[in-house]
């Protein structure tokens, strides 16, 4: 059994990082070294995070006969596998009642469409919605994405299940991932933080968040802000 080496104290690591720019003033390098501190536990905590979730038990199997279109025909869950043990799945804020899809969803599939193919080396991908697939088909064009794998659930069962539908009846983002071992298909995480696990003044998000936009908004003075939101045509 191998055991991990002990980790270097963050304030030893912030020492030993040495980093100055040209004209800095002292305050700046005492509250960036302290900032830096923080940023190096987050880091590792992120990581234990990461090694709980690794560590789950095995989930609930899956059971429902879910149907899906895709561009080369329909198929079932096990189809979306493809050869990998392990499926990553999205649902798309794109029901048929929905004259244009949710710009926040979009902002994200955008980005992990060029994500996509270093993503399929390890795991499949598959974004679901409920509209039919010739529609989700002329948005990807619209859009100009390559390479994201997109499916229609042809019943809804699959989304209804998995969390992808209201209590309304209106379409909500679900993320979960499946696992295929031993010839059984099992749910082994889902994200879970929605609206009952919001902090005060924030909107409801995963952690890490799915999203690199707010990777990069939350390190600028400007912040995540709220008077903005995705837009799915910028032409103008």
């Amino acid at each position: 059994m191998t055991h991990a080496s002990p980790l270097v104290p963050a304030a030893e690591l912030v020492r030993r990082n040495g980093v100055r720019f040209p004209r800095e003033s002292e305050d700046y390098r005492r509250a960036r070294d302290a900032l830096l501190a923080e940023e190096i536990e987050l880091r590792r905590h992120i990581e234990r995070v990461a090694e709980q979730r690794r560590a789950l038990p095995p989930g609930p199997e899956v059971v429902g006969d879910y149907r899906f279109m895709g561009e080369d025909g329909p198929t079932d869950l096990a189809g979306l596998f493809g050869d990998k043990p392990t499926l990553v799945t999205y649902s798309y804020m794109f029901g048929p009642q929905r004259e244009r899809p949710c710009p926040m969803c979009t902002s994200l599939l955008s980005a992990w469409d060029g994500e996509a193919r270093d993503i399929g080396q390890r795991v499949a991908l598959a974004i679901i919605a409920r509209s039919p697939i010739e529609r989700l088909l002329t948005f990807k064009r619209e859009r100009g994405w390559r390479h994201l794998k997109l499916y229609s659930d042809l019943d809804g069962h699959f989304s209804r299940d998995y969390r992808a539908i209201g209590d309304n009846g209106g379409d909500e983002p679900a993320f979960n991932v499946f696992t295929r071992r031993d010839g059984r298909m099992r749910l082994f995480w889902a994200g879970e933080m929605e609206g009952a696990t919001a902090d005060p003044g924030q909107d409801p998000r995963g952690a890490p968040d799915l999203m690199p936009i707010w990777t990069v908004l939350d390190c600028v003075p400007e912040g995540r802000g709220t008077d903005w939101y995705p837009k799915l045509d910028y032409a103008d």
